[in-house]
């Protein structure tokens, strides 16, 4: 850590050491993290675990597994609500299918922007979302920045008309490949080691993920346009078994969720840079970025998307309109 985020991390720390406190039991909790090292989620994960330990006086241990070396994310959620692991950092996007509310998530163009997600979230929607994951027993503590999807192709694309008759590659999630459709594009759900050879070749015409994605993996190679949709802005977060976080006194909860907080904030800091840069090198490898002035006519054309994702889960309009009320 450095510069300004080695002064943020301390600020954190030295605000959460005010809280003190103690417990009559220690507790020793094992964190799942998919990422590696330079990874913004990495370096927030292991201030969470510092912050932790120096803030509970080493009642709360947290050790940090990083690059997925626990499994799976799948197998990682599933140890997560058990409680055969503690924690984990996990996209929300594979929590959908367990629990209904964090679906709110994968509608596409819920969001208008990144800080409006986190607006959402950190509101009374998002109240709904951890309480639905908190009873599934996945209590979510804090929300992470996982940057805003776009879609990248041969040409720009500006309107809903521009996607008509293009092979997009999407995640397999009825609710992507509803959104290609809705559009008049052809959804092409495959393996994400899949896409670079797909888009070298032509088997697919675009695809879409957020810039730093689209700069490491290399898709920037096989593409020239990067057009900022921003259809689907997917968070993660710092989450932990139901059960051991509520077995722990009120003074550590409290402790523990302000640790999550302080690093969430940290990783915000870090994934903005990162994006940037990412951005950035993009460019100047000659792909051409545009800004989509009126994202209106996409989220018309999600109408249909909308009226048959609640058809099919009812209950979920109120939460969907509480989202898209939020300022």
């Amino acid at each position: 850590m450095n510069g300004r985020f080695s002064r943020l991390a301390l600020g954190a720390a030295t605000a959460l050491a005010l809280l003190g406190g103690t417990a009559s039991a220690a507790e020793n909790w094992r964190a799942w993290n998919i990422h590696t090292d330079g990874h913004p989620n990495t370096s927030a994960m292991d201030l969470f675990a510092e912050m932790v330990d120096a803030t509970t006086d080493g009642e709360v241990k947290v050790d940090v597994f990083h690059g997925g070396v626990l499994g799976s994310q799948p197998d990682a959620l599933e140890q997560v609500r058990i409680g055969a692991i503690e924690l984990g950092n996990f996209n929300l996007g594979p929590i959908g299918p367990m629990v209904k509310e964090a679906n709110l998530v994968s509608l596409p163009f819920i969001f208008k922007s990144v800080p409006h997600m986190f607006r959402v979230l950190e509101g009374e929607a998002g109240e709904v979302v951890a309480k639905g994951m908190a009873d599934a027993g996945i209590l979510p503590l804090a929300w992470f920045d996982a940057g805003a999807r776009s879609f990248y192709t041969q040409k720009a694309i500006n309107t809903p008309a521009d996607v008509e008759g293009l092979k997009i590659r999407v995640m397999n999630n009825n609710l992507y490949t509803s959104m290609i459709s809705a559009m008049g594009g052809n959804p092409s759900p495959m393996a994400f080691s899949e896409v670079q050879q797909a888009l070298k070749t032509g088997v697919v015409d675009g695809a879409e993920n957020n810039f730093p994605s689209f700069k490491n993996v290399g898709h920037y190679e096989v593409t020239t346009h990067y057009s900022l949709s921003e259809h689907l802005i997917i968070p993660e977060c710092i989450c932990v078994n139901t059960k051991k976080f509520e077995a722990l006194s009120p003074t550590l909860q409290k402790q523990v969720r302000a640790a999550a907080k302080a690093a969430a904030l940290y990783q915000r800091a870090l994934w903005e840079v990162q994006s940037g840069q990412a951005r950035t090198e993009v460019e100047a490898a000659g792909i051409k970025v545009n800004e989509i002035a009126d994202k209106a006519p996409f989220q018309d054309a999600m109408d249909s998307v909308y009226e048959d994702y609640l058809a099919e889960n009812p209950d979920m309009k109120k939460l969907v309109d509480l989202a898209k009320s939020t300022k």
